[in-house]
């Protein structure tokens, strides 16, 4: 099994995937523990945005898919160690790489342009992932 692990191809599925899995449900579980912090700075973040009425379903949303995303990644990372399948990371890649993008739509439209290209490594991370997971 450590053979197989440790082919290159196998190898930079799994690392990718555990990337995935820390920084998607880091992210998520600091939104679910902190919600209110969260939701009073994204207020204040999107008070000039026209997305200013929308904070809190956005907010939701994006928490629900990150969480869903990184639980997804870290089974998924389990399932290509235990079993050689990547099913759920890929399934896990695809749904991160649909919450950067909202969260890319959301920093363009706040006008926030340094938030938004801060975003374009975890994109090309996740939509790599996608690539990788796919092959």
């Amino acid at each position: 099994m450590l053979d197989e692990i440790l082919k290159p191809m196998a190898f930079a599925q799994l690392t990718t995937t555990l990337m995935l899995a820390i920084l998607f449900l880091q992210s998520g579980l600091d939104k679910v523990l902190d919600f209110r912090g969260n939701l009073a700075w994204l207020t204040g973040h999107f008070a000039k945005s026209p997305l200013r009425s929308t904070v809190l379903p956005m907010l939701v949303t994006v928490t629900v898919t990150e969480t869903i995303a990184g639980a997804l990644a870290a089974a998924g990372a389990v399932q290509l160690v235990m079993h050689q399948q990547h099913a759920l990371a890929l399934w896990a890649a695809r749904l991160a790489t649909l919450n950067v993008v909202m969260l890319f739509f959301g920093q363009r439209l706040a006008k926030d342009y340094a938030g938004a290209a801060a975003l374009v490594p975890y994109f090309i991370l996740c939509a790599g992932a996608v690539v990788l997971l796919g092959a």
